[in-house]
């Protein structure tokens, strides 16, 4: 198992890289799992995110264990962990920072920067959406360049840099929708669901009684460098890779991919970071199924969470109540495996 503050070996085979990647995914996977009950596809959601240097957007009601999602990861992983609790009145330089008056040792006065609660490695954008758009687009350059501008400078931040993101349901009082420029950086949007009888019991039975749990660091930030490396590294045949471009292609209405649904109900399709997303995604799953290529399979099971959150609904799917997962089923259902490249 990955030991925090070991480094994999880039001279080991392709073979023996795999197997100490699937080993460090499911030591994190583990220690997850002392905490969170069920929710497995969204788990896996998150570490995929990690795995891939991307960002996760988890959208549920309160209360159903996201946030305590992000801090059992955070507490898994030998990184630097900040939260921030966004609200109406969260301003952009409360979340990277401002320029603060200091007294230096010979008594001058000077500006100096005080970094914000953005400059960690993880960090949690607890229910961004109700901040406001303002406030929201502070993470923008972030979350894309894994930098800061403040004071007239850039400030790097420190790799590997993952935001994880809650927000509720845009019903609920107090919310404001993300512009989609915003939801573009994310790599996956992640639906957090109810627990269901089971998984409710094994709840109450850790929580209301004396059952005390320790999440250990397993894993460090040269081990996360190292595998992000690996998993774009994974081969992805021509005519794979042209499938998931027609499955982003399809979402374009009245494009020469788009199936009946998407014209119908479709105002806009996926941007080209949903393939970049689809592709890697499916690069972890090889990963973890032991090959070191990667599937049509690969490919449907990762493209929905990519895709979610960069399409847009028109009104008429709004006022017939069509749900934009059911659209991307249907997507997946009627785009061919193959077609001939000579086809437009």
């Amino acid at each position: 198992m990955g030991k925090t503050g070991e480094s994999s070996n880039p001279d080991q085979s392709v073979e023996q890289q795999c197997e100490e990647f699937r080993r460090d995914y499911h030591a994190v996977r583990e220690q997850i799992a002392k905490v969170i009950v069920g929710h497995e596809p969204i788990v896996d959601g998150v570490l995929t995110c990690l795995f891939v240097g991307g960002h996760a957007l988890l959208e549920g009601v309160p209360g159903l264990g996201k946030t305590a999602l992000v801090r059992t990861l955070a507490a898994a992983l030998n990184l630097k962990f900040n939260r921030i609790q966004f609200t109406p009145d969260l301003m952009p330089a409360d979340v990277i920072g401002t320029n603060v008056i200091t007294e230096n040792e010979a008594g001058r006065r000077e500006f100096s920067f005080m970094p914000g609660p953005i400059f960690s490695q993880i960090v949690l954008a607890d229910e961004i959406n109700r901040a406001t758009p303002k406030t929201q687009s502070a993470l923008l350059e972030a979350m894309q360049e894994k930098q800061v501008t403040a004071g007239g400078k850039i400030r790097r931040l420190e790799e590997p840099f993952f935001v994880m993101a809650t927000q509720n349901p845009l019903e609920q009082e107090g919310t404001y929708p993300l512009p989609e420029a915003q939801l573009d950086r994310f790599f996956f949007k992640l639906l957090v669901q109810y627990s269901g009888r089971e998984e409710l019991k094994e709840i109450l039975d850790r929580t209301t009684a004396n059952h005390k749990i320790e999440v250990q660091p397993v894993l460090d930030s040269h081990r996360i460098l190292f595998h992000q490396e690996l998993v774009k590294r994974v081969v992805i045949a021509p005519h794979v890779q042209d499938y998931a471009i027609r499955c982003v292609l399809a979402t374009h209405p009245q494009g020469i991919f788009a199936v009946p649904m998407v014209n119908q109900y479709l105002r806009f399709g996926a941007s080209p970071r949903a393939a970049q997303a689809i592709t890697l995604a499916s690069k972890v799953r090889a990963l973890l199924d032991g090959r070191f290529h990667v599937s049509f399979q690969d490919i449907k099971e990762v493209a929905t969470p990519a895709m979610r959150h960069r399409v847009i609904l028109n009104f008429e799917a709004e006022a017939e109540g069509i749900s934009t997962d059911r659209i991307l089923e249907t997507v997946l259902a009627e785009t061919p495996q193959t077609m001939d490249r000579q086809t437009p």
